[in-house]
């Protein structure tokens, strides 16, 4: 399947998509030296879309959207019949990407997480793919942009020689990072959440059973109970809840329009 364009995830405009045609998009945009802005998408980032009008016009900007969880690809095919057979993973997104652009010899430069992360994930990532070209590595300063800083953050990626960069902020900081950029940089970014931790080796993947039955959630859940409990308890009931509306007709789900406007903080 190839991609088949956008639908309205509770007025979150999300991707019908495989893994071959987001990563073709992504590669065609470093070989072309092309901006382009990717997020992958579970319950909780579609929500804070939901939940925020303003962020929900900037993910419409995006892209490329693609159905991380297995319920944004049910919601997908439940309301737009898309036919979809599996979601688009960030962390399996990213290593179908890794592997074509280090067969390219395109470079790839790591923005956020944690120092330590990153010296983990490095080498992990050259064992995997031995041809993999890393440009540039920058940890996350877990505060706002100073003014001037997002541009002096551009030019040490372009400096680097990279043409993908990878974002690894967490949802929704990833996402409000990688729409500023967009327009600075002339090279795909791409918002990937947890995929850091997972191929750094500090987070486990949940079973492929949980994962096809779209209860990864429970596995994170289990695994970081104080941090997610409320982003799972609260805000799983509350996507079946208004995906239930917008498939009936109850509610509208009106897509605001695509941001335009940089925001002027956000967090680097």
């Amino acid at each position: 399947m190839s991609g088949q364009g956008k639908r309205n995830v509770l007025g979150v405009l999300v991707d019908a998509t495989d893994y071959a045609s987001a990563t073709e998009q992504v590669v065609a945009a470093a070989r072309e030296r092309r901006p382009l802005a990717l997020t992958a998408l579970a319950v909780h980032g579609v929500m804070t879309g939901v939940l925020d009008p303003a962020h929900n016009a900037r993910l419409n900007s995006f892209d490329v959207v693609t159905p991380d969880g297995q319920p944004v690809r049910w919601a997908l095919n439940l309301l737009h019949h898309v036919g979809l057979t599996d979601r688009v993973y960030g962390p399996l997104l990213t290593l179908h990407v890794l592997r074509r652009v280090a067969e390219e010899g395109l470079p790839v430069y790591l923005y956020g997480s944690t120092e330590e992360t990153l010296a983990r994930l490095i080498p992990a990532l050259e064992r995997k793919f031995p041809g993999l070209k890393i440009a540039g590595v920058e940890p996350s300063k877990f505060r706002t942009v100073q003014p001037g800083e997002d541009v002096e953050i551009a030019d040490r990626i372009r400096a680097s020689g990279a043409r993908l960069v990878l974002v690894g902020l967490g949802c929704p900081r990833q996402e409000v990072f990688t729409y500023a950029m967009r327009p600075l940089l002339d090279m795909p970014l791409m918002a990937v959440g947890a995929a850091f931790d997972y191929h750094a080796g500090l987070l486990k993947q949940p079973p492929a059973w949980m994962q096809r039955a779209g209860l990864e959630w429970f596995w994170r859940l289990g695994l970081e109970p104080k941090r997610l409990w409320r982003r799972y308890v609260i805000l799983n009931p509350a996507y079946l809840a208004r995906l239930a509306a917008q498939k009936t007709g109850l509610w509208k789900a009106r897509p605001p329009a695509p941001a335009t406007e940089r925001p002027s903080t956000f967090a680097v």
